[in-house]
């Protein structure tokens, strides 16, 4: 070889590591742009906005990733019906109108008939046994074979655990019984009912109140106590039956459209699915400890301390009207009524003598609707230390629940329910209040001066009497 095509080569061989050298440094200039840049993703759901456990759980969700990434992935949430209906999320993700779903894989069915493996099937795994096959027995890799073909990444989302099996307007005596029954019930729960000669129904969360209530059904299954309860299920049919063997521990999912989350950075994606194994295992935890509470409350045993409060309250007053002889035979007269309905009839029969509707009693739905609920979430792990009653009177008064002068409209519709009490332990994300607002600029001042009302310890309190005194 002649030296001047040595030299040549060499050349050439120099210019080629230049230029490997200039493409890795402008790798690496563009992995340090888009590690900077901020990414704005929409989350549709299937749940009402909000509705706890389930559209909490989205809203956990989005704010444990933003916070996680430093706000870089900011994700919006849409309740059922806000930007797409509760039933086409699935496709709404694949084709891009929303980069992420939350919702139950067996509503998909029809599309892919291998999905309700993925969520629940009667008499299946529990939510633990569903969690161990997803992460340790290959599930979770044939639920992303499953969804492939739709250029979408499902991941486990949250689980209700083992549900409810359902409210009946009827009782149910025999497998007799089932004949001609239109319950609400999807899936592989659907088909044995109809293999029992019942009639399954599909709908969403957002419709199965009035239907029931209208008789357009004759039973449905929801959950589970805890949105059960806050649904009002109660009042629209009388038996409700447990366990859901339909739905022995119900796995909900995330889903992801692929291009989307393929164009995040690695870091990003890594938090995207770490946040979503986190929303999994809470949620479970979540409706174990709430389901029990609200049991108890459909059992008629309601809140502890409220009813106590009551009862004292009360007995205090029928002694005063002299109705009553003494505290103990006014407490053994309201008690009365609290268990033969009778407190509930009187309850009525005040509104309608003050010129409201008494109707609300047994149909709450009747009450103005305020349009935006936004949650409070506690920002950091503890026990609620105190709350600061002014703070929220004025949350209150801001929103247009209370009133500065006389002659300001009050406002039904909006106010303050609190989640969580003095001695309750919390952690970082847990709802500790709502807010009921006529619009989100309104709402976003009052879940400020709510937070604010809150005091966040991290040794419990010590416990307080109900009752302080009694002024004579």
């Amino acid at each position: 070889m002649r030296r001047r095509d040595v030299i040549k080569g060499l050349g050439l061989g120099a210019a080629a590591a230049a230029a490997a050298a200039a493409c890795s440094r402008d790798a690496k200039q563009a992995d340090l742009v888009e590690s900077g840049r901020t990414h704005e993703w929409r989350l549709v759901t299937t749940w009402p906005a909000n509705f706890p456990g389930l559209g909490t759980g989205a809203t956990e969700f989005a704010r444990r990733v933003e916070a996680c990434s430093g706000g870089r992935l900011k994700i919006r949430v849409y309740g059922d019906g806000e930007l797409v209906p509760a039933f086409e999320i699935f496709d709404a993700v694949a084709a891009g109108t929303a980069e992420m779903g939350h919702g139950a894989a067996y509503y998909w069915k029809g599309k892919v008939p291998a999905s309700s493996f993925f969520a629940s099937i009667p008499f299946g795994l529990t939510a633990q046994e569903m969690n161990a096959w997803l992460y340790f027995g290959g599930g979770w890799e044939l639920w992303k074979e499953a969804y492939a073909p739709f250029g979408l990444i499902p991941a486990p989302c949250g689980s209700s655990g083992c549900q409810m099996g359902g409210w009946f307007r009827k009782e149910i005596r025999s497998m007799a019984d089932l004949k001609g029954l239109k319950m609400r019930i999807p899936a592989l729960g659907g088909e044995v009912i109809a293999r029992a000669g019942g009639t399954p129904v599909t709908m969403p969360g957002s419709e199965i109140f009035t239907s029931l209530q209208s008789g357009a059904i004759d039973a449905t299954e929801w959950i589970g106590p805890y949105n059960d309860l806050a649904f009002g299920l109660y009042k629209a049919a009388k038996y409700y039956y447990y366990p859901g063997w339909h739905e022995p521990g119900s796995t909900l999912e995330m889903i992801i459209n692929r291009g989307a989350f393929e164009s995040l950075p690695e870091d990003l994606r890594e938090i995207v699915m770490a946040c979503a194994g986190a929303t999994n295992d809470r949620m479970l935890a979540e409706f174990t400890a709430r389901n029990a509470e609200a049991l108890q409350t459909l059992q008629g045993e309601g809140p502890p301390d409220l009813q106590e409060l009551c009862l004292a309250l009360g007995s205090h007053m029928l002694v005063l009207a002299r109705v009553a002889g003494s505290l103990d035979d006014a407490r053994d007269t309201l008690q009365r009524a609290l268990e033969n309905g009778g407190a509930r009839a009187k309850f009525k029969e005040l509104i309608d003598a003050q010129g409201g509707d008494g109707r609300v009693v047994e149909e709450p739905d009747r009450l103005p609707q305020a349009p935006v609920t936004l949650p409070v979430p506690a920002e950091a792990d503890g026990t609620v230390a105190a709350i600061d009653a002014e703070r929220l009177g004025t949350a209150a008064m801001a929103l247009g629940a209370g009133r500065t002068r006389k002659d300001e409209r009050i406002d039904p519709a909006v106010g303050l329910v609190l989640r969580r009490k003095v001695g309750d332990p919390v952690a970082r994300g847990d709802i500790l209040a709502e807010v009921y607002a006529a619009d989100r600029a309104q709402g976003a001042g009052a879940v400020g001066r709510v937070r604010s009302a809150y005091t966040i310890g991290r040794a419990a309190p010590p416990p307080r009497p109900l009752i302080h005194g009694v002024v004579t």
